[in-house]
């Protein structure tokens, strides 16, 4: 049921991109957005549509924070593969946005998307309410910013040149901005749409980001670029600290796991009726790219 609940969560979402990209035409910076925003587990706009659902809210009002969050996320992945970022040549198993075009039309396509997700929120479709529309901008601009992803982006760039690696402490909290901030908005926005409590869903979204973000670390030194659609490696190479170097990758495993059970027992209120939201947070952990 979870498997297919993604899949059909991915397509709505690669329909409504293909919807709201048509007005657009077709220059190389609208074709780029559209790259970058194609492929890919769709996990972020998933859970805004399966907590939605739990809160009895329909597809038509959720797909649209659903696809603002995977916007922003795309904006995420386009900047941070540039060459004075990570400097990566492939995403999602295909080239990244600015080896198919160059720099500036990358750099272009990024602010487009960022622009566009919020955009997205703040349409009377996403919600009839005003003040849910308010709050979907205020949170994705404090998940996105300073205080969330970008904040883990920035302490990320600094570990890099830093004369000792990094706590196990410290990786937490950068995750929990870098990986974390997004997929902790995304679990809560159903909640936010219902005008209803987010507390278990933030419970629930920060142990699963972090699990993510622990499956990444093990997958950088287990998987391989075609499985993975990314450069695996880059980590060990750079000599960064990560939950595998710090912990070994067997207790990265099995605190991977733990962090599952914690997301799983966030959502016990919610009955059988968070059984897929259960079952995303296991796929976190056994995922092969």
């Amino acid at each position: 049921m979870f498997a297919s609940r993604l899949v059909e969560a991915a397509d709505a979402v690669q329909a409504h991109f293909d919807k709201v990209l048509q007005p657009f035409g077709t220059l190389p910076v609208v074709q780029a957005m559209a790259h970058a925003t194609s492929g890919g587990k769709r996990l972020r706009g998933f859970l805004v549509l399966e907590s939605a659902r739990l809160h009895d809210i329909s597809e038509g009002q959720a797909i649209w924070p659903a696809t603002a969050i995977e916007a922003l996320h795309a904006y995420s992945l386009v900047h941070d593969d540039l060459p004075c970022m990570d400097d990566d040549d492939l995403r999602r198993g295909q080239p990244t946005v600015h080896r198919k075009w160059d720099e500036a039309t990358a750099i272009l396509a990024g602010d487009a998307l960022h622009t566009l997700a919020f955009e997205l929120v703040t349409r009377p479709e996403a919600s009839p309410h005003a003040e849910v529309r308010a709050e979907l901008a205020l949170s994705l601009a404090r998940a996105s910013g300073i205080e969330g992803m970008v904040l883990g982006q920035a302490l990320d760039i600094a570990a890099e040149t830093a004369g000792t690696p990094l706590t196990l402490e410290q990786i937490t909290a950068l995750q929990q901005g870098k990986t974390g901030a997004l997929i902790t908005w995304s679990a809560m926005a159903g909640a936010r749409l219902a005008q209803a409590d987010t507390a278990p869903f933030q419970s629930y979204a920060r142990a699963l980001g972090l699990a993510f973000q622990i499956a990444d670390d093990v997958l950088d030194v287990t998987g391989d670029s075609t499985t993975v659609g990314k450069a695996v490696g880059k980590d060990a190479a750079a000599g960064k600290a990560t939950f595998v170097s710090l912990l070994g990758l067997d207790e990265a495993r099995m605190r991977a796991a733990q962090l599952v059970e914690e997301a799983c027992d966030s959502l016990t209120g919610y009955g059988q009726a968070a059984d897929i939201l259960r079952h995303a947070a296991r796929f976190v952990v056994t995922r092969a790219h």
